[in-house]
């Protein structure tokens, strides 16, 4: 197969997150497999504009602010030209709209759709922008009856509240690669260590997490917090940090390689993690495959791949004292933390990316099969 992805960034991009991992993990297993794989997407500062990255064919063009714009441009003055057998539209943030103008098989996957929760990550006039730009894609989506990969039961259910039929979705579940993500055979930290992994983005409400630990550092002044990653929220992240005095609890590291951070998801005592709503819970899965156990709030997304009282705790979104006293009850009981770490690791098994690209060139083989002339 011939296979063009339109993606707002490319695995390096240092703003990418999990949806850049979700799509890099498959496809570039499908280029291992013979298949050819262009991926079109923003460019950033010193990156080329064309490279090769693990058999996919990357190609930038425009910042982050204006990509959208480009998308349809390039596909008719170049894309449309060059034969593909199918187009994935990896939609997250502002939609593409590729229905309304690839006349090849296409393929909508969708992560998670904002909704509401945008206005909680940015300005009201730029929220509005992207929350009605969201419904319009949608709406389109339905009434082109396009194909759609999801990521997870909570996602799928969302988009069937809008209307689209069960049939045409398919879940291509987030994964974890097990060759890196392992048990170390390490000591965890001395000190009882709490750790926060992913982007610092507004919506991930990481600032909950830190009002907990104000609440739990009352009760063990020896805890500490490793806040792993970074983002645009992170300067008002590292205020509030002062703001509460836990300047000698809170650390936060910024970006970290993949080796850094397997060693930190084995070093910490378990996650936590507070976002406000997720497509899946990626971090959660590569944590449990370290066999770190996690509390993660109760939304769509992530109550998929926490499985409460098994894997981690589930705790209610925003509750400050509801998640203040699971940090407590982990961080107190090491037998409860070691039987949900193992249970958490034998859960992250079942989560395999050679397997869901194997799933993801049979679902393409039969769209294309069966695609309409458009």
């Amino acid at each position: 197969m011939k296979i063009l992805i339109f993606n707002w960034q490319d695995i390096k991009h240092p703003l990418g997150g999990g949806a850049e991992v979700h799509m890099h993990e498959i496809f570039s297993r499908i280029a291992a497999r013979g298949h050819s794989v262009t991926l079109f997407c923003s460019s950033f500062h010193g990156a080329p504009s064309e490279e090769i990255i693990d058999g996919i064919r990357v190609i930038r063009e425009g910042g982050r602010q204006v990509f959208n714009f480009y998308v349809a441009y390039r596909y008719w003055t170049r894309f449309r030209k060059e034969g593909y057998d199918i187009v994935i539209d990896d939609m997250n943030k502002i939609p593409f709209f590729t229905p309304l103008f690839v006349r090849r098989p296409l393929v909508v996957l969708i992560h998670h759709l904002f909704g509401r929760s945008i206005f909680q990550e940015t300005i009201f006039p730029f929220a509005l922008y992207v929350f009605l730009l969201e419904k319009f894609a949608v709406w389109v989506c339905r009434v082109s009856r396009v194909p759609l990969f999801v990521v997870s039961e909570s996602t799928r259910a969302e988009v069937m509240e809008k209307g689209i039929f069960s049939e045409r979705i398919s879940i291509v579940p987030n994964c974890v690669d097990h060759s890196r993500y392992r048990p170390l055979g390490m000591p965890r930290a001395q000190a009882p260590t709490v750790g926060y992994f992913g982007r610092l983005k507004k919506y991930k409400s990481v600032d909950d997490l830190l009002d907990a630990m104000k609440v739990v550092a009352a009760k063990i002044p020896a805890i500490r917090l490793i806040v792993i990653g970074d983002g645009d929220y992170r300067p008002s992240l590292e205020r509030r940090s002062r703001d509460l005095q836990l300047s000698g609890i809170v650390k936060f590291t910024g970006y970290v390689d993949e080796t850094e951070k397997v060693r930190l998801l084995n070093e910490v005592w378990f996650l936590v993690n507070t976002s406000s709503k997720e497509g899946w819970g990626l971090t959660v899965i590569e944590a449990n495959a370290c066999a770190t156990t996690v509390v993660a709030s109760n939304v769509p997304g992530l109550r998929d791949a926490v499985k409460d009282g098994e894997t981690g705790l589930l705790y209610e979104y925003g509750n400050v004292t509801e998640l203040a006293d699971k940090i407590i009850l982990l961080a107190e009981d090491a037998a409860l933390r070691e039987r949900f770490g193992k249970s958490a690791e034998r859960w992250s098994q079942s989560f395999d990316w050679q397997l869901v690209a194997d799933r993801t060139v049979l679902l393409m083989q039969e769209i294309i099969q069966h695609a309409p002339d458009r």
